[in-house]
């Protein structure tokens, strides 16, 4: 695909599934126009973590219609994989956001991406680098309130939503989102039920909620 060029458009980037115990890490790029920003406001795209599921999800299709998308899924495995490679969340972060980045620079062309500040912007830039990639990396707090990054978190949300309940439905068994103490019973269970070492197939085994799973 040749790459449609905007000058004023932006590339925004945000995950889902960092804070979640079971389920994967989901990364999402969305790029919007000037045009298209009116258009998404006004079919309610505003930060995912406002917006109930089924909303997320419905939202999702419309964004992924209206605008090019990129998704990065990286499942429980791959994810522990990853982080003992990586040792640092990070960094894991930001390798999967400049994945992310050059799928959707291969649609389109465009030098301004923005992101959550999720740690040291020289992580991302380096993981760019490492690919010959140089954009202007706008990372800012909040940075959901522009309407790339909004976009971006719905579709990645939607996406963390369908693969935690693919997992589920794999394992007969509901995985709740979050870390709660519903999440360490489900957890035990899950051990109980399947092996300790099945674990690693649902959940990110370096957050503290795996001691509490095996706790007595």
């Amino acid at each position: 695909m040749t790459a449609s060029s905007d000058p004023v458009g932006a590339i925004g980037i945000d995950e889902s599934g960092k804070g979640d115990y079971f389920g994967p890490l989901v990364v999402a790029g969305a790029y919007v126009t000037p045009d298209q920003e009116e258009e998404l406001r006004t079919v309610g795209v505003r930060d995912s973590k406002a917006l109930a599921d089924k909303k997320a999800i419905t939202l999702s299709g419309r964004i992924r219609t209206l605008c090019p998308t990129t998704l990065i899924v990286i499942g429980p495995e791959r994810y522990n994989g990853l982080y003992a490679s990586f040792k640092n969340l990070n960094k894991l972060l930001a390798w999967g956001h400049a994945r992310a980045i050059e799928n959707l620079l291969e649609q389109v062309a465009c030098e301004r991406v923005i992101a959550d500040q999720f740690g040291a912007e020289r992580f991302l830039n380096n993981a760019l680098m490492e690919k010959g990639r140089s954009i202007k990396l706008i990372q800012k707090h909040r940075a959901e309130q522009e309407i790339a990054v909004a976009a971006a978190s719905i579709v990645a949300r939607a996406e963390f939503l369908r693969r935690l309940q693919d997992l589920s439905s794999r394992f007969a068994v509901s995985l709740p989102k979050g870390a709660s103490a519903q999440v360490i019973a489900v957890g035990k269970a899950f051990v109980k039920a399947q092996g300790s070492d099945a674990l690693g197939q649902v959940a990110k085994l370096h957050f503290r909620t795996t001691q509490k799973v095996f706790s007595r």
